[in-house]
């Protein structure tokens, strides 16, 4: 029996540190997603695509800073929406053109998806959320000087500018998703376009990034996948990591994955917000998965990746 899966890819799967910010970049990322994407497809699941922007939006952000004088800047909302478009449009044109070379039914559709979140979040007198390019130190201190950004050193990989990343309360058009994704791959999310609700019901933007595992396990919850998978990078996570004693985790419960999180096993930048979310998605009785991109058909079924499962 095929499972319903919700999918989360992270922005720098669409584009790679170090990368030129080309359009033609960006795609050719996609097309390789787009291809693993239909091997699940293939395999029998039904599945949700949510991905992240974080690079997207930093680098829309720099094209409003350059052309401010020319053409007014858009706020963060905005852009969020704006690299959501984009973003879309890549996914849902590759991934119709692999099923169509595999004879498969191409039906695909990528949704703007605006995210609640509460206005009076702690986040936002805390701006943590790493957007856009690298830079180095120098050149992150003077754009601090300079533009008044927040900059901070990520994971090893050089300076980024980091805004308010607020926790997601409730992914908007869910019911319209769970209703396509019986016959239909949907692409949603996206981290989210951050709103609130004021006294009047009405939505209104925020200048925020939501982290998009944490938009991805409400997304999860909220349409009852069985399982939700987070691409990254690695094959597995680990623990000792980069140590002699280095060892990769397999399957654990949830109450193995929190002594680990106890331990300070995971960075707070890159794994951490992954195993969380993990943790959460687990503790409501389904499996929660975290692999590498090209292995997410064996991790699915349980040969790859690092899978963490109810307590016993």
């Amino acid at each position: 029996m095929g499972k319903y899966v919700v999918l989360a890819l992270g922005g720098n799967a669409i584009l790679q540190p170090g990368q030129e910010t080309t359009f033609e970049n960006q795609y050719n990322n996609v097309k390789n997603a787009a291809s693993r994407m239909a091997d699940i497809k293939e395999s029998g699941h039904q599945i949700v695509v949510t991905h992240g922007n974080g690079p997207q939006v930093g680098n829309i952000i720099v094209q409003n800073e350059a052309a401010k004088d020319q053409v007014a800047p858009m706020p963060i909302d905005v852009c969020n929406a704006e690299s959501q478009g984009f973003i879309g449009y890549m996914l849902e044109s590759a991934l119709k053109n692999d099923l169509i070379r595999r004879n498969m039914d191409p039906r695909v559709v990528s949704l703007l998806t605006m995210v609640e979140v509460d206005k009076d979040d702690p986040a936002f007198k805390n701006p943590s959320k790493p957007i856009g390019v690298f830079f180095t130190e120098e050149q992150a201190r003077l754009m601090e000087e300079e533009e008044g950004f927040t900059m901070v050193e990520d994971a090893g990989r050089g300076y980024r500018r980091v805004v308010p990343s607020p926790e997601p309360m409730v992914i908007n058009g869910v019911d319209a998703i769970k209703r396509l994704m019986e016959d239909t791959v949907v692409i949603s999310s996206g981290g989210g376009i951050p709103v609130y609700r004021d006294d009047n019901n009405e939505i209104h933007g925020l200048e925020a990034v939501i982290d998009k595992d944490r938009s991805g396990l409400k997304l999860a919850e909220q349409v009852n996948a069985d399982t939700f998978i987070m691409l990254t990078d690695v094959p597995n996570v680990y623990i000792n990591y980069g140590k002699e004693n280095e060892a990769k985790l397999e399957t654990i419960t949830v109450d193995e994955a929190k002594k680990h999180v106890a331990d300070g096993q995971f960075p707070a930048g890159s794994m951490l917000p992954k195993i969380q979310a993990a943790i959460e998605f687990a503790e409501t009785g389904k499996e929660s998965i975290i692999c590498a991109l090209a292995d997410a058909v064996e991790a699915l079924e349980g040969k790859a990746g690092t899978r963490i499962v109810p307590n016993k």
